[in-house]
């Protein structure tokens, strides 16, 4: 099997019910997560929180392509992640069975991968994994890697900039309205730093 380089990198093939090029039909979390194939073309990636954006995921990964919206089972959406500027950030931690995380499946170029573990903050407040996806009104499921959070406090509450990236993607990609007012009913709180709230809101405005 291929052995990782730099962190580990998931399988990034769509799985369409077998188990992938020349692997074995059920295989653990851990295994997944080890996967990498050195030369592969594209990665499958998750975007749950402020990268569902596209403009906000292209500013980090500009060969981010948008697949499907992708819906994630057994995982709830939470603002606990501690974020390194003192804000609550994203995170999807395990849940009960009937609870579903709803996000956008993108594709990206594999040498554009360390930039997103960069700005996702990898071994630093994220980790990563590989997740199970279903496409809603396809049938066909799909695996990708996302990250979750290792740093967490249910003290922390978002900038209302970064509620606002969540909420935008969420609209853009015409997730159903109700996970929509869940979003614009976060409680954020107003960042002191307007520099880094001017930059932030930037990258939405057209151009």
């Amino acid at each position: 099997m291929p052995q990782p380089r730099g962190g580990k990198y998931v399988a990034p093939w769509f799985h369409d019910g077998g188990a992938g090029p020349n692997l074995p039909g059920r295989m653990t979390r851990p295994e997944r997560d080890a996967i990498l194939i050195p030369m592969a073309e594209t990665l499958y990636y998750f975007a749950y929180g402020s990268n569902m954006s596209t403009r906000r995921l292209r500013f980090r990964v500009p060969s981010a392509r948008v697949v499907d919206v992708a819906t994630l089972a057994g995982h709830r959406l939470a603002w606990h992640k501690k974020g390194a500027d003192g804000s609550g950030k994203c995170d999807i931690p395990e849940a009960l069975s009937a609870d579903i995380v709803y996000g956008v499946l993108y594709a990206i170029d594999p040498v554009h991968k360390p930039r997103l573990d960069r700005a996702e903050g990898l071994g630093r407040g994220y980790e990563q994994k590989s997740v199970d996806l279903q496409r809603p009104g396809r049938g066909s499921p799909a695996l990708a890697f996302t990250y979750y959070a290792i740093r967490i406090d249910p003290g922390y509450v978002p900038y209302d900039w970064y509620r606002d990236h969540v909420l935008i993607g969420a609209r853009e990609h015409d997730l159903p309205t109700d996970y929509v007012h869940l979003i614009e009913n976060v409680p954020t709180v107003r960042d002191r730093d307007e520099r880094r709230e001017a930059l932030e809101r930037r990258i939405h405005e057209a151009g």
